[in-house]
């Protein structure tokens, strides 16, 4: 039996006159890798600040974990990790100084050498965090969101703008993420992306979702319309050729 480990239960969100999110309810299951789907504006992103406590909801009921989101905020922050964006790190800081930075905040002992081998980065240990590339931005990112060793784990377009290779360096990172135990939540606008890694997804339009279920249950629903691709699908795509012809070595230079 699943076990839902995020419980969302008719969700609003308004602004004024406007509604971000309008009466949603789904659940994440423990130890599933999650996706939230939707164009910009469709009230994803507002969603996922309102469970990591970052953002104040309207009305609707929200559980994390068995922890009731109005009742202890504080307990659910202390469970999940949150991916930050470039402008949540010092620049002129190197990731070991970060690392021990963010460590204080939780007040925890980590091993920033340890944590820079989860994601392939214990080379760049005294470099600044400015002087990373795309990739590396990244998966420090993620690395940053497993110093206080979180059960549920939160990706905001975690490959946006990476290489070939870096992307899908960071998909097996993910999966190894979900096969710790954790359970990961994550928006992309990339569909690939999404039919790679996600057991389910929800698609949210205009504040609602309008569909939820397993990636390849949604595309047996589609066909089953009678709709079919004007270019014939094959079994590969050009992003494998260009995987399989240049290798899926990390290009960290």
């Amino acid at each position: 039996m699943n076990t839902p480990i995020i419980s969302v239960k008719n969700l609003v969100k308004k602004y004024g006159d406007f509604t971000a999110v309008n009466n949603i309810s789904f659940e994440v299951y423990q130890g599933e890798i999650f996706g939230l789907l939707g164009p910009n504006g469709a009230g994803k992103t507002t969603t996922l600040e309102i469970i990591e406590t970052l953002r104040e909801k309207t009305s609707g009921e929200i559980w994390v974990d068995g922890i009731n989101l109005d009742k202890d905020p504080q307990n659910i922050k202390k469970i999940i990790g949150v991916q930050l964006q470039a402008a949540g790190y010092y620049p002129n800081l190197n990731l070991v100084q970060i690392i021990n930075l963010f460590a204080g905040l939780y007040n925890r002992e980590v091993d920033p050498m340890s944590l820079l081998d989860t994601v392939n980065l214990r080379e760049k240990a005294k470099n600044k965090y400015k002087e990373l590339s795309g990739g590396q931005k990244q998966r420090f990112s993620i690395a940053t969101t497993l110093i206080n060793e979180p059960k549920i784990i939160f990706l905001d377009e975690p490959t946006t703008g990476l290489d070939p290779q870096a992307r899908r360096n960071l998909w097996d990172l993910i999966r190894q993420l979900r096969d710790r135990g954790a359970t990961v939540v994550l928006t992309t606008h990339y569909m690939d992306e999404a039919e790679e890694l996600c057991e389910r997804v929800a698609i949210v339009d205009s504040g609602k979702i309008i569909s939820l279920d397993t990636p390849n249950g949604l595309i047996d629903k589609l066909i089953a319309t009678g709709f079919t691709r004007e270019k014939e699908v094959k079994a590969a795509n050009l992003e494998d050729v260009f995987i399989a012809m240049t290798g899926k070595a990390y290009r960290d230079v």
